[in-house]
């Protein structure tokens, strides 16, 4: 609740004022002071009559018969919100003039100001979300009951299992274009329905789903990891309790991470395999074991070796996807066998390809 006007809000006002009625308005504080003012020349003056409306909480009318410090004809009338004494508008001009613009010089006040109550509070709901969300997934030393009290207060189920949902946005995205597709994102979560979400810098949006909210909801995931699929990638974490939303958060990472075109920008984590295991190498692993499989080979190679697996080594259907004979297919095979030293057709040999393959691609 505000119990007092900065002076943004106090030149946001007086200049709404001023473009309705045309006349110089005043903002003036309990002390006498005009701290806001459509006429410049008048900032940080005292003014008399001011200072007694606010001490007196009455409207006075100053007339050209009446003397004044600092005081030119108009109209003073103390500004409250919630019973609260917050300012006094000073209206310049012949009372008879100007005295019709009073109400209306309070109306607009008392909605400017209700509105930046309304942005307070969205702002400090959207603040609570990330810190609840923050706090859990990095596992920081926090107020467990003011973090208790938060989820409370946006109705989160303690005890239900709970997932991750990790949405993050290709980095070539401009940045400039980023609330329209947040407002995407909201509409959304908005449409599952989800309570607990945030934007997590420099281009995640992060959300609590209950696992069976997610399990009635997925398609509606995909269908907007597909619809966006140039623009983000969608995964979701394990579930777990909401208090180990940490590993969740980790697990939809390894699903990014993961996420490969045949999966169209959609992957959860329990559908993963492979991936969990190659997940926890390092990057010097990553290279040492690349260096001893498929680095030698080309990007055609590949290509090849992913297509010869994904058909589970048919010569036959390697040559339909490839369009290539026969021959030629036994031929390139021989000489990916004598590049990297792994024959393709051999059962150790290609779970090791296989396995480069899939780490060169996550």
């Amino acid at each position: 609740m505000i119990t007092q006007i900065d002076r943004t809000l106090a030149l946001q006002i007086v200049n709404t004022v001023k473009d309705v009625c045309g006349q110089d308005i005043n903002f003036i504080n309990k002390s006498g002071i005009i701290f806001a003012s459509t006429n410049s020349e008048r900032m940080e003056t005292y003014h008399e009559i001011g200072h007694k409306a606010a001490q007196t909480n009455q409207t006075i009318e100053v007339t050209s018969d009446d003397t004044y410090t600092g005081t030119q004809n108009g109209i003073n009338l103390p500004i409250y919100h919630n019973n609260i004494l917050l300012a006094v508008i000073g209206i310049t001009g012949e009372p008879d003039k100007v005295r019709k613009y009073a109400h209306l010089a309070e109306r607009i006040t008392n909605l400017l100001i209700r509105e930046r109550e309304i942005n307070m509070f969205s702002r400090s709901q959207a603040d609570k979300k990330h810190f609840v969300i923050d706090s859990l997934i990095r596992k920081s030393n926090t107020n467990m009951n003011y973090l208790n009290d938060c989820l409370k207060e946006f109705s989160i189920d303690i005890v239900t299992p709970k997932r991750l949902i990790l949405i993050k946005i290709d980095t070539r995205y401009n940045i400039a274009n980023l609330s329209l597709l947040e407002q995407k994102i909201t509409q959304m979560f908005h449409l599952i329905p989800l309570q607990l979400y945030t934007f997590h810098y420099p281009n995640e949006y992060l959300a609590v789903i209950d696992d069976e909210i997610f399990k009635k909801n997925s398609s509606v995931l995909q269908r907007f990891a597909m619809d966006y699929r140039k623009l983000l990638k969608v995964t979701v974490g394990k579930s777990g309790s909401i208090y180990q939303l940490a590993d969740s958060y980790s697990s939809a990472v390894t699903a990014w991470k993961s996420i490969t075109d045949a999966t169209e920008g959609f992957l959860v984590f329990d559908d993963l395999t492979l991936e969990i295991i190659l997940s926890g190498l390092t990057s010097p692993e990553r290279e040492e074991f690349l260096s001893k499989t498929i680095a030698s080979l080309s990007k055609d190679e590949r290509i090849l070796l992913k297509t010869y697996y994904q058909e589970d080594m048919s010569l036959l259907h390697t040559c339909e996807q490839l369009f290539l004979h026969k021959n030629t297919l036994q031929y390139k095979l021989n000489g990916i066998d004598q590049k990297c030293g792994l024959n393709p057709r051999k059962f150790k040999d290609a779970v090791l390809l296989y396995l480069a393959l899939k780490l060169y691609d996550s």
